[in-house]
């Protein structure tokens, strides 16, 4: 194996656990990390997105329109989840533990008794391409593409717009937005719309790569818990610092042994960071900063 190949299939597996870590931690981290909303639920709404997806796709939509309804529906469960539930919690952070994963527990099994214990999937599109003795899913380099898009897209949307500017203030000083005129609890609304939309969307976009079932949330929760927490409270300056970090150790680990080290590798990492940077990577550049 020439070096080009084996530099080649190490740069697509870290694109590949890039991809996951972004897209899986980007919803929660405006929930949990900017709200601090502690959102069990949101594999939940991952599931949502990818049956939603699958659905409309069975139905005849392009794959696209099919990702944006899946990412539209979660949305809307997450805004009526918000408020029916989560808007009554606010002040009462660990409640919201309880609530999410009583929702979980009735999203699984309510899917599992209406839908069944699985659903078919849509195959994987775009092909493959080879390099080497080596074949390379497209799909996969789309999915890092999109994980690039979403990020940016987060940038703008909380710094350019006079929607992210009110967030952001009614985040962290909410009784000053008030005073100010702003409705609060619209903007408590959408946010927490907006972070269950980014699930859904990623539901969406894995949706053709793997089997749909109802406990199919929990491949993604932990490893978007895990980053969040390293990147910290600060969405931009934490979230894609942490998948590099991660997505570096857990490919080197996945290559080297297998799957299972590469999850070992992977909470390993967040261990010796959370130990050295207890409020995350946002926190010490935020430090650095001042």
């Amino acid at each position: 194996m020439d070096a080009i190949t084996v530099a080649f299939a190490a740069l697509y597996q870290f694109g590949d656990a890039f991809a996951f870590l972004v897209l899986s931690a980007c919803g929660l981290a405006v929930i949990f990390g900017m709200m601090g909303v502690i959102n069990l639920a949101h594999g939940e709404f991952i599931m949502c997105g990818a049956y939603v997806t699958v659905s409309g796709a069975n139905a005849g939509l392009p794959l696209p329109l099919a990702i944006l309804l899946g990412a539209l529906v979660a949305a809307a469960v997450g805004a009526l989840v918000e408020r029916l539930v989560v808007r009554h919690l606010y002040e009462r952070p660990l409640d919201t533990i309880v609530a999410t994963w009583g929702l979980s527990l009735i999203a699984t099994q309510g899917t599992l008794i209406v839908l069944g214990s699985t659903m078919a999937g849509i195959g994987t599109p775009l092909g493959s391409f080879q390099i080497g003795g080596y074949s390379y899913s497209v799909y996969r380099l789309v999915l890092f593409v999109m994980a690039i898009v979403v990020l940016a897209g987060l940038y703008v949307l909380f710094n350019w717009t006079r929607f992210g500017v009110m967030a952001r203030a009614t985040i962290q000083v909410p009784h000053m937005a008030a005073a100010l005129g702003v409705d609060t609890r619209s903007v408590y609304s959408r946010t927490f719309a907006l972070g269950a939309g980014l699930a859904g969307l990623t539901g969406g976009l894995y949706a053709p790569t793997m089997t749909l079932v109802p406990t199919m949330g929990t491949t993604f929760i932990m490893e978007a818990f895990v980053t969040v927490v390293v990147g910290g409270a600060d969405v931009f300056l934490g979230t894609a610092p942490a998948a590099v970090i991660l997505a570096i150790v857990k490919s080197a680990m996945t290559s080297w042994q297998g799957q299972l080290f590469g999850q070992i590798g992977l909470l390993l990492a967040v261990i010796v960071v959370i130990r050295v940077l207890p409020k995350g990577i946002s926190g010490f550049l935020l430090r650095e900063r001042a």
